[in-house]
């Protein structure tokens, strides 16, 4: 479209999110400027002041609009069980979904040398102070199960044991509700592995 730099600029701007390309920002940018000026002027707002306001927790680095989050701060959880995770988005996954009552560390990403996401970059540093601290007791690995994730929960798993902290993965296998015959080689093997007693 040749006519506004405006509305090229915005779908530009929307191609910035995760899974949006040319058409999807492009189908964005059309129904907020002629379908939903309000919802636009909504998101806009919002996003503005997200940006302002949210930051990292101190302690677990997950996104907070405080310096420590509602997890971090709440004198209920567990202290000494740390769930290592590599986003936010994993936190909510396992709160929404589990009764897990200990603590989190977040990654915000995973070890990849190739895209130079080194150990600066996923605050090793950060918590190796935690685990020096004394107070976690188990460190649960929930990378992802990636080349990536499986090497960040090696280094992980290595950063634990020399402190004589027990480390524990998340399983992997068979998902509720699924069929062996439409499982992949990987995922099957990982299940016969992981077995446990009946």
């Amino acid at each position: 479209m040749s006519g506004s730099s405006l509305i090229q600029d915005l779908i530009e701007a929307l191609k910035c999110l995760p899974g949006v390309g040319d058409k999807t920002a492009q189908r964005m940018t059309f129904h907020l400027l002629d379908r939903d000026r309000e919802g636009a002027r909504l998101l806009a707002g919002r996003l503005a002041e997200a940006v302002e306001k949210v930051g990292h927790c101190v302690r677990c680095r997950t996104l907070s609009e405080h310096p420590t989050c509602a997890i971090c701060a709440n004198p209920g959880r567990r202290r000494e069980q740390l769930c290592v995770v590599e986003s936010p988005a994993d936190v909510v996954a396992i709160e929404t979904s589990t009764a897990f009552r200990g603590q989190y560390f977040v990654l915000m990403g995973r070890l990849s040398p190739l895209d130079g996401i080194g150990p600066e970059e996923i605050g090793l540093d950060v918590l190796e102070a935690r685990l020096e601290g004394g107070e976690v007791e188990e460190v649960i690995l929930a990378t992802n199960p990636t080349v990536e994730g499986e090497v960040t929960a090696h280094v992980l798993g290595e950063m634990a044991h020399q402190r004589g902290i027990r480390t524990t993965r998340l399983a992997q296998g068979v998902p509720v509700g699924g069929e062996l015959e439409y499982l992949d080689g990987s995922t099957l093997a990982q299940a016969l592995a992981d077995r446990r007693d009946y």
